[in-house]
């Protein structure tokens, strides 16, 4: 039985609190948050305890912790469950500081603790089954992958203020997935530019950031990536890539309620797409949780590591940069 504590009892702390207490040989003991109802709460309904953060350190059974809490806690966190021998899983990002994540990502090394990072897309069974087929060669040689990524409305303005901007927010999940689709072999970026735009809502603009990016990116053996972001899409959440290889494509469609089209004199119609990512990922998130305490019990590797964070931390700064300078960045 494994003993594990949650620090964040938000929106996906909750999500990630109530995969915990389903797994079979998991026990979340704790739950902790700086709003005492809203950890008491959670822990009321899953059968937990409410804590501190000192006291789930000094808890010498406590085996894991999931860090769920706001961006600006990730890396201490992080550092402190390292230095107390905790197991971690942490969501997205590392830290907004791309020196601050590298220092973390030591103090994990040194420690030997595992450490999970929380980009559910590599667990998205749509994306998941195309990097399957890729690796099995079904497409031959991966040449070209087009992004696309619209969230249905940009989040409160208080939220963008202290999110990073929107590489460091949104779009860094994209480029995860650059990286585990088009670098699967070990290629990393040579050649990056981005550029962004406030078409959606000028009270973003006004918070120093955008609503609308396009960036591209040049691998070292010059095979390329466009990805084009949104926080407006009228229809849903969009979510949809496609990868163009040697020998064929593959395409990734959005997920939606239903599959019925319904035929009629008025026309074809369809769902729109999920509402948003709590519900197009709900799979992704129990999959990988299941995923970090299957490879604590069997000592398999991670399929998202401390480092992967640090290498869309380093993608996303240099996308910021970009669009903040109208100049390409060089790796």
């Amino acid at each position: 039985m494994k003993n594990v504590a949650v620090f964040g009892a938000g929106r996906i702390g909750r999500i990630h609190a109530s995969n915990l207490a389903a797994l079979p040989g998991v026990q979340l003991k704790y739950v902790c948050d700086a709003v005492p109802a809203a950890a008491a709460d959670l822990a009321q309904q899953l059968g937990a305890q409410v804590s501190d953060i000192d006291a789930v350190f000094a808890d010498a059974s406590i085996d894991a912790v999931a860090i769920c809490s706001p961006t600006s806690t990730h890396s201490d966190l992080i550092a402190r469950a390292a230095q107390a021998g905790k197991h971690i899983f942490c969501e997205k990002p590392v830290d907004l500081s791309v020196p601050r994540a590298e220092a973390v990502a030591r103090t994990v090394a040194e420690a030997g603790v595992a450490c999970m990072i929380g980009f559910q897309r590599r667990f998205d069974p749509t994306f998941n089954e195309a990097r399957r087929r890729l690796d099995a060669g079904e497409i031959g040689q991966p040449e070209m992958l087009v992004i696309t990524s619209r969230d249905p409305g940009a989040p409160p303005v208080d939220y963008i203020k202290q999110s990073g901007g929107i590489f460091r927010d949104m779009l860094i999940h994209d480029l995860d997935v650059f990286r585990w689709i088009l670098c699967a072999d070990g290629d990393e970026a040579a050649w990056l530019s981005a550029t962004g735009s406030v078409l959606a809502d000028p009270a973003v603009g006004a918070a120093g950031d955008w609503d609308s990016t396009a960036v591209t990116i040049k691998t070292r053996q010059g095979r390329l990536c466009q990805i084009n972001t949104s926080r407006r899409a009228a229809y849903g959440y969009d979510q949809r890539f496609e990868l163009l290889g040697s020998q064929g494509l593959l395409q990734c469609g959005n997920h939606k309620p239903t599959e019925v089209l319904q035929w009629d004199a008025n026309g074809v119609r369809a769902d729109k797409p999920e509402a948003f990512f709590l519900q197009r990922y709900a799979a992704a998130y129990r999959l990988e949780i299941e995923h970090f305490f299957d490879c604590l019990q069997s000592g398999k590797p991670f399929k998202t590591t401390v480092e992967d964070g640090v290498k869309a931390q380093q993608l996303a700064d240099a996308a910021t940069l970009s669009a903040q300078s109208c100049q390409p960045v060089l790796f």
